[in-house]
């Protein structure tokens, strides 16, 4: 139930959403002979666009959670892997039969090169089905032909958890896979602006995971200062960056992390 209500509310609450609906909404009623509330719509909607489009908002929010986790140290060995989904494009690896990537896909290319490095480590991959409207399609069976052709099979080594849906259940339901002992160090790897929620809801898992961030959208501090080229790219980092920090205030809301902004323990 909690998957579904956050996939609708937030599909109306993200700022691209909310950008369709007041210019709609302004062009309706300036169509209706309401021009003066149609106007200052219309107004808002342009102010947004440029707020979230060229203005580096988004930056602003993205970069306090790219800087929470630094990566792990690998001195002492590394016992296991967990990969969350998110890199992969199900939906296109179904229909063309070809891998899909999207700007998540390093967390299938770094979590091989950590299998590689460390041969007897475990690895396990987490991720279902999240579509709302179409036919789902489950990003495991994706990520499994991924690592295959990537030279990591299925088998002793290589485990997926086909069920979670979002954040918390990647971490219930991939702790009750792979069965963690006390004393072993499991490595995790996702996005570095998901990280915070990522480690947050794996500790209240029970599950401490140690962390491997990828996928960063900045490069530095001086981002917060650099405004965007075009703005549909800065409204695209806001809508994510936005809707981390939502699901983190969710996250603590509900109890599914102990605190709002998790950081180094």
């Amino acid at each position: 139930m909690f998957f579904y209500l956050a996939k609708t509310v937030w599909f109306f609450a993200q700022p691209s959403g909310l950008l369709l609906l007041l210019l709609l909404t302004g062009a309706a009623l300036l169509l209706t002979g309401r021009a003066r509330m149609g106007r200052r719509l219309v107004v808002a909607s342009a102010g947004l666009l440029l707020f979230g489009g060229w203005v580096p908002v988004s930056n602003w929010l993205m970069l306090p959670l790219e800087q929470r986790f630094s990566r792990a140290d690998l001195a002492g060995g590394v016992d296991g892997i967990i990969v969350l989904g998110g890199g992969e494009e199900a939906r296109i690896w179904a229909e063309r039969a070809g891998h899909a990537l999207n700007e998540a896909g390093e967390r299938f290319t770094e979590a091989v090169a950590l299998a590689r490095r460390y041969p007897k480590a475990k690895v396990a991959f987490t991720g279902g089905a999240v579509e709302l409207l179409t036919a789902p399609k489950v990003g495991a069976d994706a990520a499994r032909a991924i690592f295959a052709d990537l030279g990591l099979a299925e088998g002793e080594r290589l485990s997926f958890e086909r069920k979670a849906r979002d954040t918390w259940e990647n971490a219930v339901l991939v702790k009750a896979l792979v069965q963690p002992r006390v004393g072993e160090r499991w490595f995790l790897v996702t996005s570095a602006w998901h990280m915070p929620r990522a480690i947050g809801a794996f500790r209240k898992a029970g599950f401490p995971v140690e962390p491997w961030p990828v996928d960063y959208r900045t490069a530095s501090l001086w981002d917060a200062l650099r405004p965007f080229e075009a703005p549909a790219d800065g409204l695209k980092r806001f809508d994510t960056a936005l809707r981390e920090w939502v699901g983190l205030v969710a996250y603590r809301a509900s109890g599914r992390t102990s605190a709002l902004l998790p950081g180094p323990s």
